[in-house]
């Protein structure tokens, strides 16, 4: 790493996340306005909707409108529903920025048959994206030394395009999880600290009374 720090602009990765397969859809730029993001956005989604089959109504007119309400169940702020909705196709989940509640934004979403949904303010570990994020930029930043946004803007890039040849799906509970609470059952804390040991430690022969007796000075 060079002595100086030298501030030579700031890198931003736009990232769409779909966490049952794995599969990452990103692109580097250097600023991340809603004149960028948004356009990126429906791109991305035209794309993913196109190679999806049309989905048929659920019903009447009712039964599909009830269908979209569901998912605002619980809401404390709602936004207001189109009259005429199309089938529900998509649920995006977003960072709860002011730009992504434009109205055009949020009209553009309903009329393809993409329902928003935005994480609570303090709650951006809710998206899964962050995490996606972080694997990604910690791949692409570990040990070099980057000169340019540039040079950044494509290591990033890259990884995402190595990542998702063999990608790993995200599950709330899944394997791994599994993994950690077999290993967490297969340790013995210590005197109810933080520190464990592979087999429970032998308890002492005696009752605990008369071993407590034993202990008592006399006076």
């Amino acid at each position: 790493m060079p002595h100086e720090y030298i501030r030579g602009g700031t890198a931003k990765l736009l990232t769409l996340f779909h966490p049952a397969t794995g599969q990452v859809r990103v692109q580097g730029v250097e600023s991340v306005t809603n004149a960028v993001l948004h356009p990126w956005l429906q791109g991305q989604i035209e794309q993913i909707l196109a190679t999806r089959p049309a989905r048929k109504p659920p019903g009447s007119a009712e039964e599909n409108r009830a269908e979209w309400e569901s998912w605002q169940a619980g809401l404390s702020v709602r936004f207001t529903l189109l009259h005429d909705l199309p089938p529900l196709r998509m649920l995006l989940i977003l960072d709860n920025l002011t730009g992504h509640h434009s109205s055009e934004f949020v009209f553009w979403l309903m009329r393809q048959g993409v329902m928003p949904l935005y994480t609570p303010l303090g709650g951006s570990w809710l998206n899964l994206a962050e995490s996606i994020q972080r694997i990604l930029i910690r791949r692409a930043l570990s040990g070099q030394h980057p000169r340019s946004r540039e040079e950044i803007i494509a290591w990033m890039e890259a990884v995402a395009r190595g990542w998702n040849r063999e990608p790993t799906p995200f599950e709330w509970g899944g394997r791994r999880k599994q993994r950690r609470d077999r290993a967490r059952q297969r340790r013995h804390t210590v005197g109810g600290s933080a520190a464990c040991t592979r087999r429970p430690i032998r308890r002492a022969s005696r009752p605990l009374d008369e071993w407590r007796r034993s202990c008592q000075l006399t006076h």
